[in-house]
């Protein structure tokens, strides 16, 4: 917006006798032009728009309640009103599609059409067809591989006929509606598991809680791990599944305070990543290949593989070594399912006593080769404990040089980089009980402590007063959020968060006490990388390059965060792309807060309005005179059309 400025000087009162030798008549008349130029800017300054240099107007309104006023800009677009937007959730798998894409808003606004229906469960760097042209070796070709720039759809990805919002959380944890993941594959295939149920009555999916190797559920195995390993003590925060079928596990260690990211390749078993995220838990598509996961080196508590079939002694043990990399010091990894009690299970495995005993003996090698400690084995499952530091494991190395430590390299770097068959090293420690990187605080303690990242100044230009005024700062912002959308405030409306450019995690933190998780992306291109100090503070994320699609599946996200995005990938990539992208993975009538300059959210506005989202600029929390300012919106609901045979059901 552009401001008027008007300086004005005291001037002391004309004396009488410079008034009697001089004509006033000149004086007056510069006296009325001034007054008359004032009163003309002045009105020009209240009653016109801020125009960008798109030509894009962006009008004023001014709110005032009992304690503040608040101005607020909105589009004159005639499909963005400048009343306040709508965050509410009241659509019905009844309600009419928007599906034509074909009127344009205006004539400067480009419009994007829906995608074809075959699109609507598109994740462009998974994509099936694609993955076929890989190295199927090591399950390479189940990698990321994504879409050339000049494959990039320029269409919007459609929502499934019938398409509902979720079961809100906790319930959502055990149901799911079968319009929104329509695949009935895994009832059938894992029916005796008791991983999922298909309920006619009610056309929707019940998840028992079952899995492969825990029949009674996965809270009695969870129960059973506890017996084993301290889950009480809020020493265990993070963790991360592998192969995580329908993410079972992690589901219900959210109950125990334990944020699991649960990840499995696509469509390994049809759609099951896609219906964690449905039942409200944190989880991305990926697979342990040739590519190290997109993880900081000592981010989790507790690593764990039921039956997920990766084979963990063979490649040099690569894929534990991986394993080792994200595990903190002391981190748990827990194996249940093969090889883990062959003598009882083989005929059922349906493999030879020789076989299995071979891969149980190749595993307790590796393990050992990485100086972890094997701290028990009993009934289905086996725990390994990482050490606290490298003293011993280096003293060995001087015996042994399986596998050598790694070169000197940052272990947190984790973008398309080659894992390698060697240990990570530890952070140098002074005594052999000294925790290497630092010790962190029991949970919840740790989410406010100054993490050990920043405290030992590993981390450029963040200091433990940054940290806490970082802190403090995205708690102002996010109640300030919630007077602008009340529906972030209110139980059930989002479960499944995303903040695209996370930093320390503060806008996570502030939303800990809410019903809600959060995805905290770390783009690659950001200038620190601080994904360590948001696992050490207990929440989680991943790293993400946001010129290519995420690992998800499309309507992951209830509500987005995007801060400085834009700003950050200027000139990186094209903003349609980035804007479409989000369009894909966020679920119809979710919400979307930018934060960005005011020049680039009225780009980002032109492109949304095009998009067919709801949308409204608003100012700043510290007022109007701050250039960067927040733009809310709602991706409007709409739904592919119906088939013929929806049709004829209907």
């Amino acid at each position: 917006m552009a401001d008027c400025y008007i300086s004005t000087s005291k001037h002391s009162t004309t004396s009488s006798s410079f008034l009697k030798r001089t004509n006033v008549a000149p004086f007056l008349f510069v006296a009325f032009l001034c007054s008359l130029a004032y009163s003309l800017g002045l009105w020009q300054h209240t009653h016109s728009a801020t125009t960008s240099n798109l030509g894009h107007t962006i009008p004023c309104t001014t709110t005032t309640t009992a304690n503040t006023t608040t101005t607020t800009t909105s589009s004159t677009n005639p499909h963005h009103p400048s009343a306040p937007l709508d965050f509410s959730s009241h659509h019905s798998a009844d309600d009419d599609d928007d599906t034509s894409g074909t009127t344009s808003l205006d004539d400067t606004i480009k419009v994007y059409p829906p995608c074809d229906v075959k699109y609507s469960e598109y994740t462009p760097c998974e994509d099936a067809k694609r993955s076929l042209k890989f190295d199927r070796n090591r399950l390479i070709y189940r990698e990321r591989h994504c879409p050339a720039k000049e494959e990039l759809l320029k269409c919007r990805v459609p929502a499934p006929y019938g398409y509902k919002n979720p079961f809100k959380w906790p319930a959502s944890r055990d149901l799911a509606w079968y319009a929104n993941v329509p695949h009935k594959e895994l009832t059938v295939e894992k029916a005796v598991q008791n991983w999922i149920r298909y309920q006619p009555e009610g056309d929707r999916f019940r998840f028992p809680g079952g899995g492969t190797m825990f029949p009674n559920g996965a809270d009695a195995y969870i129960d059973d791990i506890g017996k084993l390993i301290n889950l009480k003590d809020g020493s265990v925060r993070t963790a991360i599944d592998t192969g995580c079928g329908v993410a079972s596990w992690g589901a219900y260690l959210l109950s125990r305070n334990i944020l699991t990211v649960s990840f499995a390749p696509r469509d390994s078993h049809e759609a099951q990543v896609q219906f964690a995220l449905e039942r409200g838990v944190p989880a991305l598509i990926g697979v342990l290949a040739s590519i190290r996961l997109p993880y900081p080196s000592m981010a989790f508590d507790m690593a764990h593989c039921s039956r997920c079939l990766i084979p963990w002694g063979q490649h040099g043990g690569v894929y534990l070594m991986e394993v080792d990399r994200v595990l903190r010091p002391g981190g748990y990894w827990i194996l249940s399912g093969p090889p883990i009690r062959w003598k009882k299970y083989w005929k059922g495995w349906q493999r030879t006593k020789e076989d299995l005993n071979a891969e149980q003996t190749s595993i307790e090698s590796v393990a050992s080769s990485l100086c972890w400690n094997k701290l028990v084995e009993q009934g289905d499952i086996a725990i390994w404990q990482k050490p606290i530091n490298h003293l011993h494991c280096k003293a060995n190395r001087k015996i042994t040089q399986n596998p050598p430590f790694c070169p000197a390299q940052d272990p947190d770097t984790a973008w398309y980089i080659r894992m390698d068959s060697c240990l990570t090293p530890l952070p140098e420690v002074s005594g052999s009980q000294e925790v290497a990187g630092g010790e962190l605080a029991k949970w919840p303690q740790r989410l406010n402590e100054v993490p050990p990242r920043i405290s030992r100044g590993t981390v450029e230009g963040v200091t433990a007063e940054v940290f806490q005024e970082d802190n403090e700062l995205w708690k102002r912002r996010v109640s300030y959020y919630k007077t602008v959308n009340n529906q972030l405030g209110q139980t059930g409306r989002y479960r499944n968060l995303l903040d695209m450019n996370s930093y320390l995690g503060g806008f996570a933190a502030a939303l800990v006490g809410d019903p809600v998780w959060v995805m905290n992306v770390v783009p690659v291109e950001a200038k620190v990388n601080t994904l360590g100090v948001i696992y050490e503070r207990g929440l989680i994320g991943t790293y993400q390059n946001w010129c290519e699609a995420m690992s998800t599946y499309p309507r992951t996200y209830d509500l987005i965060h995007a801060d400085s995005v834009f700003t950050l990938y200027k000139n990186r990539c094209e903003m349609e792309d980035i804007l479409l992208e989000m369009d894909r993975i966020l679920r119809p009538e979710g919400s979307v807060i930018f934060r960005d300059d005011v020049d680039v959210l009225v780009k980002v506005k032109r492109v949304i309005d095009g998009m067919k989202w709801d949308s409204q600029i608003v100012d700043h929390e510290d007022g109007p005179l701050k250039r960067e300012k927040l733009l809310f919106a709602v991706k409007v609901y709409w739904t592919a059309p119906a088939s013929p045979h929806q049709q004829g059901s209907s």
